[in-house]
């Protein structure tokens, strides 16, 4: 057996992001970096006095040796690991609930090209973000380090989570299915779990292929879905559902080809949860429709809007005691029946087992939820050290007089007839718009507002609309 020569390594500051540590690899991170990393972890492991880990990755072709590269560090600092192997993210967070072990890590690149990686972290209970992740930066720059043997074990946890779920969805009628993995670590599992609640599933990209050869992992593109809209009118399905890279994240179009934006998605869960739980709060992003919050409060629940990602997310639905969050980027949280962590494959299903409830097509009840006229996100580019600068430059100084300004995440700024915002994204050098209002003339007048306050600060951005 040839004995790892990783080492200590310096580490790119810039990896080291809002919710999670990704970058390039061989250009931002390798396996010494990982080595590094972890290192840092075990630090912090044991200051919140735990000694025992999980350790999950993706399909992506790095993903293994990296993950070797983690796990030994731990090791060697006296770190017990339990290895998960290759599953989706959702199955390791579902471990920390369950296996008695409640930290883990996840090697993934998420939604990210193929030559990307990283971690996705839960220490303690809790997922790690901004200033939790930054101390891991911290650490590593004091070269704060622990020697020990640790324990090592492989454990397949992959039928224990299938079945939980299957044992806690009921679908009252057939549905036919497509299900497009984009060639992610989804693939593994989606499509099983489908068949074993009776679904009719027709496959679209489900084997894992690091490559992602056929679309990019991110369904929240609609370029992304083409294949899919194709293959659910082939087969006359009644849906499709997408799948990110690490199936952390949901996208759905129906049996007419129409995207479901998760906001929509997440006020039709919210009407149907409400009913079981009602005066219950469910958290939303900052990004999403006005609509849901008018949702949520007719059907009597407490709406709260949050910032934009997922460890936030997390965050906020664990002070506010939420039972439902969501962000627009896809990702669905149900501490209803379930756990309370962001997981594709559950909240398809739980669609699934409420689209069944009803002989009418998935279109039909999805024309009962509220609409609006909007645009998706839409990227504006900046210079990655440049960005949250400006963001704060904009939101301190921009002009919007007779509206409302809600300063969660960026600026949002409320009209009458709709709303626009503007944030600094945490995963891209860009800033990130997008608007809403009840007419295409409404859109238009909110935009020009937006687009002259952003030249007026910066005559040389790049502005598409």
């Amino acid at each position: 057996m040839t004995i790892p020569t990783y080492q200590l390594s310096s580490v790119d500051q810039s990896i080291f992001r809002a919710y999670d540590i990704r970058g390039i690899v061989n250009q931002q991170l390798n396996e010494d970096t990982f080595y590094t990393i972890a290192k840092a972890i075990a630090y912090r492991l044991h200051a919140l006095g735990r000694t025992q880990i999980l350790v999950a990755r993706d399909g992506r072709l790095t993903s293994d040796a990296l993950a070797n590269a983690l796990i030994y560090a731990l090791i060697d600092s006296g770190v017990d690991v339990v290895d998960l192997g290759a599953v989706p993210t959702p199955v390791m967070y579902y471990a920390t609930h369950v296996y008695g072990i409640d930290s883990g890590l996840m090697i993934t690149g998420s939604h990210n090209p193929s030559d990307y990686n990283g971690i996705k972290m839960v220490l303690a209970g809790t997922t790690l973000a901004q200033d939790d992740i930054q101390i891991l930066y911290e650490l590593i720059q004091s070269k704060s380090v622990m020697q020990g043997t640790g324990q090592y074990q492989s454990f397949d946890i992959l039928q224990d989570y299938s079945q939980r779920i299957i044992g806690d969805i009921v679908l009252k009628r057939q549905l036919r299915v497509v299900v497009d993995c984009g060639n992610g670590i989804g693939g593994v599992i989606v499509p099983a779990v489908l068949r074993a609640l009776g679904c009719d599933v027709i496959e679209l990209y489900c084997d894992v292929d690091g490559r992602f050869p056929n679309h990019h992992p991110d369904p929240t593109v609609e370029e992304n879905l083409r294949d899919l809209k194709a293959s659910i009118k082939a087969h006359d399905a009644d849906i499709g559902l997408a799948f990110d890279g690490d199936a952390d994240r949901l996208g759905i179009v129906t049996g007419e080809g129409a995207l479901i934006w998760p906001d929509r998605l997440l006020m039709f869960y919210a009407q149907h949860v409400l009913q079981a739980q009602p005066g219950a709060t469910i958290v939303y992003d900052v990004k999403c429709s006005r609509h849901l919050r008018q949702v949520i409060e007719a059907a009597g629940g407490k709406a709260k809007m949050c910032p934009t990602g997922h460890s936030l997310v997390k965050r906020v639905m664990k002070e506010e005691e939420a039972v439902l969050a969501g962000e627009m980027s896809g990702h669905i949280f149900f501490k209803d029946r379930w756990y309370g962590f962001d997981d594709a494959l559950y909240s398809a299903c739980r669609l699934l087992e409420l689209l069944s409830l009803s002989e009418q097509t998935v279109d039909a009840q999805f024309a009962l939820v509220p609409d609006s006229v909007n645009t998706p996100e839409i990227k504006i580019p900046i210079f990655e050290d440049k960005k949250f600068e400006f963001m704060q430059l904009f939101s301190e100084q921009a002009q919007f007089p007779d509206a409302q300004l809600i300063h969660i995440d960026g600026l949002r700024v409320e009209f009458e007839h709709g709303w626009g915002l503007l944030r600094a994204s945490n995963t891209t050098p860009c800033l990130v718009a997008r608007f809403e209002a009840q007419t295409e003339i409404g859109l238009n007048a909110i935009q020009t507002l937006f687009r002259e306050q952003l030249k007026a600060f910066d005559a040389t951005l790049t502005i598409p609309f």
